[in-house]
């Protein structure tokens, strides 16, 4: 039985589509992971997203926070339609909501996110500018688990990319993007196949504790 994925969404779903090719349900029915995206919830019925997965014959459901009172609410609704779909991971992809703790902890290790940075370097947001303000001389992406801290779970792997002197924010976040659509499947892969597991004392890779996040081409 194949690995379900449900993916939380709000705007265009560049990454929803990478993970979608990855397992077949995109234009490309060559499946190259062992998981399948069972369902996508978006918090904007706008988001381009919810096309992209109805073009894949991928289940959608809108929720909109705007209907609920508090932050509580909401999540508690969103865990009665995620978990309506049996998910063994929530994959967070472009879904811009700040998550209540008992939502983290109802899927705590089956809940991944990507980030626009070389984590635990600029959490947050305007990652690309505050890179090249920083000097940074690498950038990148990284794929971690999801705790309460914002963007401060355990990392499980990374995208690295040397920053050009002629970078511009904008540029950055371009090549930042086309590493995001790498790696995210790669991670998904790897948790569909068992070789990464989540332990609460440490991430397993290939039953050996992660003491580094991984790169992109393990």
């Amino acid at each position: 039985m194949s690995y379900r994925a449900v993916v939380l969404v709000s705007g265009t779903g560049s990454n929803l589509q990478a993970l979608l090719d990855a397992c077949g349900q995109g234009a490309d029915h060559s499946k190259r992971i062992g998981a399948s995206v069972v369902g996508v919830l978006s918090n904007r019925a706008d988001a381009l997203a919810l096309s992209r997965a109805a073009r894949a014959g991928v289940a959608t459901e809108v929720l909109s926070h705007r209907d609920f009172s508090d932050r509580e609410g909401f999540d508690a609704a969103m865990i009665e339609r995620i978990d309506a779909w049996a998910p063994d991971v929530v994959v967070l992809a472009g879904f811009m909501r700040i998550l209540t703790p008992a939502f983290v902890a109802h899927y705590q290790g089956r809940l991944i996110n990507i980030h626009p940075s070389l984590l635990p370097k600029h959490k947050g947001l305007n990652t690309h500018q505050r890179a090249l303000d920083a000097g940074d001389s690498e950038h990148g992406c990284s794929v971690h688990f999801v705790t309460p801290e914002l963007d401060g779970g355990p990392v499980i792997a990374q995208h690295r990319l040397s920053v050009h002197q002629q970078d511009s924010a904008e540029s950055l976040a371009a090549r930042v993007h086309q590493a995001e659509h790498q790696l995210y499947p790669r991670v998904l892969g790897w948790l569909a196949s068992g070789r990464l597991q989540w332990q609460p004392e440490a991430l397993l890779f290939d039953g050996r504790a992660l003491t580094a996040a991984l790169s992109s081409e393990a």
